[in-house]
């Protein structure tokens, strides 16, 4: 009864911050009708209305609300919703730091791997957090936008002009006069001029000013928005990284419990075989099933230098680090959440839908701003020129110096009567962009709701294949200790120990394939919903000492061979 007080309660505060009150209306009942019983339950259920006898009713859904209605026409990013990004690495990250953007090495030295760093998952998410250079590229796309939007706000202001054409202009001239009877007369003019002019002007209608300020504030909030989603993705890429990082680990250490005990059994094989009581056969199937095992191990190691160098290259790591997984896979916790609960949460925190109908907005305000070129503008100025000119040379009647200021204030109208029809084309364009961005919200919705369904089911299924892989390990573990014993005593052949130690070792990969898998679709549930209401697994208590193994022999290394020579049998 407890438990089922807690889950309403939880849906009460999910259904609470989506909006939803009949909801959680609905959730109340529910929690009454369980703690009166199923009595009274029945009894409070309204009689359902009588069937026409024509046939059974028709099913008719319901209107649904629309998105502008419940998101509003310019969605805004929630701060409150999405926890926000580390700016700077703890005491134990700080020696990680992401090398300079333009930095490129150029000896071998320079990418040697010196250091390998065990990283736990929260270690990994600040890490991808500071360090990942897509994210910080997204995030100067949002100043850009910012930027853009503090120079449309700057239509708002008059505008303040200084033009200077002669700072100074030196000009000189050389007349010469000839008079009949009177000496010929030269005369020479030098002069300097300086002139500049001042013109301050504010528009007082301009149509396209306020559309075109929308338009940049709505850019701005989907740059935003795209920062989200971004850091959405990232964690959720780290996230999966890591579990990936994981399921090489142990890959690696079931190929070598694998190794390990075909080496057991071949050992054991030959000294029966040398005893007279084992054949040929028994000697060549433990040999083939250490090959068999030997490949495993080889895929497990590749697969984890792989992943390792993989997360690094996520986490922009030094070059010469690679990162290893500190924490080995297990089950992270359940998830609370039922799947309509999870599809409408997908709908209310999904920041892609906000940015479709923030494309809707753009597209109509660019279309204003466009129908705003063939729309009178009015303007007011105010002028100020002024000029001085300074002369000096052989003329006597020369003036000394000149000096010139002209003010003036008024209007500037300006309308554009015809255009030839591209102004209207050209909002019309946008007006049809805004019409394919609500077919693209119609869009992102189903695949919003397929990807939630998709994961949530996949998470069932894991679960399930959790249970069923464990009691397959166990059983196998079991049926492989049978044979041996059985192997023993003489009643049984080398065939039926290697085919139960196959099946051990197939079983136990298929449980770590279902723990990694169980935890990439819980991750993939926290992305794509934007909720984090994930109940922890309580903490395994560990043994102080280190279990001992079934057996101590040494998986050695096995040398790596040409691939000409490998791919002749004949030959090793």
């Amino acid at each position: 009864m407890r438990a089922g007080v807690t889950h309403s309660a939880l849906r009460l505060v999910l259904l609470g911050a989506l909006g939803l009150p009949l909801a959680s209306g609905a959730v109340i009942a529910e929690e009454r009708s369980a703690a009166d019983g199923d009595g009274q339950a029945l009894e409070a259920e309204p009689a359902p209305a009588a069937q026409e006898s024509t046939g059974p009713p028709v099913y008719r859904p319901s209107a649904l609300p629309d998105a502008i209605d419940v998101k509003g026409e310019r969605p805004r990013v929630n701060p409150r919703l999405v926890a926000p990004a580390a700016t700077e690495l703890g005491p134990d990250l700080e020696d990680l730091p992401a090398p300079d953007s333009l930095a490129l090495p150029t000896r071998p030295e320079q990418v040697q791997i010196r250091e390998l760093r065990p990283l736990t998952l929260s270690q990994v998410e600040t890490l991808v957090e500071v360090n990942n250079p897509n994210l910080k590229a997204i995030a100067s796309q949002v100043d850009q936008a910012q930027s853009n939007l503090r120079a449309q706000i700057a239509q708002r202001y008059p505008t303040i002009d200084l033009r200077a054409d002669s700072v100074p202009v030196f000009g000189a001239s050389r007349t010469r006069t000839e008079l009949a009877g009177a000496p010929n007369r030269t005369s020479s003019d030098e002069r300097w001029r300086v002139a500049a002019s001042l013109l301050a002007q504010w528009a007082v209608i301009d149509p396209t000013r306020d559309p075109s300020i929308a338009a940049a504030r709505d850019q701005f909030e989907r740059a935003k928005f795209e920062y989200i989603v971004a850091l959405r993705d990232l964690r959720l890429q780290a996230n999966q990284a890591y579990f990936e990082l994981q399921r090489a680990d142990d890959g690696v250490r079931i190929g070598q419990q694998s190794v390990r005990a075909s080496l057991v059994s071949l050992r054991d094989t030959r000294a029966r075989f040398q005893a007279g009581v084992a054949t040929r056969l028994d000697v060549l199937e433990a040999e083939t099933q250490l090959a068999r095992d030997q490949q495993l191990l080889t895929n497990g190691l590749a697969a984890q230098a792989i992943n390792r160098r993989a997360l690094a290259e996520l986490l922009d790591l030094p070059q010469d680090v690679t990162p290893t997984a500190a924490d080995p896979p297990r089950v992270l916790g359940m998830w609370q959440p039922s799947l309509q609960e999870s599809i409408v949460a997908a709908f209310a925190f999904r920041e892609e839908l906000d940015q479709t109908l923030l494309d809707i907005a753009i597209a109509n305000s660019q279309a204003d701003a466009a129908l705003g070129q063939v729309r009178p503008f009015l303007n007011v100025f105010a002028g100020l020129d002024t000029a001085w000119t300074d002369f000096f040379g052989t003329n006597e009647n020369r003036v000394k110096s000149t000096g010139n200021i002209d003010a003036s204030v008024g209007l500037n109208f300006n309308w554009r009567l015809f255009d030839g029809g591209r102004a209207s084309a050209e909002a019309r364009s946008n007006r049809q962009r805004a019409e394919e961005s609500s077919f693209r919200f119609a869009e992102r919705r189903d695949n919003i709701r397929r990807q939630v369904e998709e994961s949530f089911y996949e998470l069932e299924k894991n679960n399930r294949n959790i249970a069923t892989t464990a009691r397959e390990v166990i059983q196998s573990r079991e049926s492989l200790r049978l044979a041996r014993l059985r192997l023993q005593a003489g009643v049984t052949t080398q065939r039926e120990v290697v085919d139960n130690q196959r099946d051990l070792t197939q079983a136990e990969v298929r449980y770590s394939a279902a723990i990694t898998d169980y935890n990439i679709r819980l991750a993939e549930l926290r992305r794509r919903t934007g909720l984090d209401v994930i109940v922890s697994c309580p903490v395994r208590s560990l043994p102080a000492e280190k279990p001992r193994l079934d057996t101590d022999i040494p998986v050695e290394p096995t040398p790596l061979l040409p691939a000409c020579q490998a791919s002749e049998p004949g030959l090793l």
